[in-house]
């Protein structure tokens, strides 16, 4: 925009000067004007890209569901009233219901108990008389079982 415009615009100092600088700052407004009416018209074309690249989402294009925007609804459902009176349900197990837990391993054959000899970090062998960690350990040994027909065999041999 031309520095050289008055910036008072009055009826007063418009009267004062000649009818070629009147022309001149015609000109010059006009001149304005177009460039303000381009930038308009970019502005206005940026805005309706925008409101439709607004309503995009995976539904009605190629966009991923994870870049969806999940958008507010405007019309706040009220809850029903007999839905209201009824106390809400906590998350996780409801009262009256049976649990399920592991079963572990069935019966326990033997229990051992481990010493150690050495100490590991620094190679001494005197230990405190009383334990400073007591740490259980429950250990699952899959065992071969004969088959019927092994069974049979050993009791004939025998």
């Amino acid at each position: 925009m031309n520095q050289n415009l008055p910036q008072d615009l009055d009826r007063e100092s418009l009267n004062q000067l000649s009818k070629e600088q009147l022309v001149e700052i015609i000109l010059e407004q006009n001149k304005v004007i177009r460039e303000l009416q381009k930038t308009i018209l970019q502005l206005q074309q940026e805005v309706e890209r925008l409101k439709v690249s607004r309503d995009l989402d995976s539904s009605n294009s190629s966009k991923p569901p994870s870049g969806d925007i999940h958008k507010k609804s405007e019309n706040k459902k009220a809850p029903p009233q007999e839905e209201s009176n009824q106390p809400k349900k906590k998350p996780g197990d409801q009262p009256g219901h049976q649990g399920k837990t592991r079963k572990g391993f069935g019966r326990v054959d033997r229990y051992e108990i481990l010493r150690l000899l050495n100490c590991d970090y620094c190679g001494q062998k005197a230990f405190a008389p009383l334990a400073v960690k007591v740490e259980k350990h429950a250990v699952a040994q899959l065992v071969e079982r004969p088959s019927r027909g092994d069974k049979r065999v050993k009791e004939l041999a025998v």
